[in-house]
C-alpha cells in the first residue's frame, strides 16, 4: 500500500474534484495495463535467458572451472577427479538438474537486475515530474 499513495497522489492531487473519478480510473487501467507488461516482461526474460545461462553453465563445466561446479552444486572431490573435456550422457544426466536450477536463479538474477534498472531510471525522472503537473487554478494565485 506505501508503494501505491505516493503515484496516486502525484497524478490525482491536483486535479479538480470534477475531474478525480475519470482520472482514477484511467490511473487504474495504466496501472492495471504496466503490471500485465511488467509480468509479461519478467516472464520472457526469466524463460528466455535460462536456456543461455544453462549452456553456458555446460560449457563453463566442461571447460573444469571450479566456481561454477560451487556454483551448481557438484561436490568439489568428484568434480575435480574427472578428466577434462565434454561430459558424458550418464553425467550430464545427473548434472542436468543441477545445471538448470543454476540457470533458473541466473535467470532470475537478470530479471532483479533489470527491475533495478528500471527502478532507477523511473527515481531518475520523478524530478522532472513537477514540469508536466497542471496546478488547479485557485492554487495560482
Amino acid at each position: 500500500m506505501f508503494c501505491l499513495l505516493p503515484p496516486t497522489r502525484l497524478a490525482l492531487g491536483c486535479l479538480e474534484k470534477s475531474q478525480v473519478p475519470d482520472a482514477s480510473g484511467l490511473f487504474n487501467l495504466m496501472r492495471n495495463l504496466g503490471g500485465a507488461i511488467g509480468l509479461a516482461l519478467i516472464d520472457t526474460v526469466i524463460y528466455s535467458r535460462s536456456a543461455i545461462h544453462g549452456v553456458e553453465i555446460t560449457a563453463r563445466l566442461q571447460a573444469g572451472d571450479i566456481a561454477t561446479a560451487k556454483f551448481v552444486g557438484i561436490p568439489l572431490a568428484l568434480f575435480t577427479t574427472r578428466p577434462a573435456g565434454p561430459l558424458d550422457s550418464e553425467t550430464m544426466d545427473i548434472l542436468r538438474v543441477l545445471i538448470e536450477n543454476a540457470a533458473l536463479t541466473s535467470a532470475i538474477n537478470d530479471a532483479w537486475a533489470m527491475i533495478a534498472l528500471q527502478t532507477i531510471g523511473a527515481l531518475i525522472c520523478i524530478p522532472f515530474a513537477k514540469r508536466f503537473l497542471v496546478l488547479p487554478r485557485d492554487n495560482l494565485g
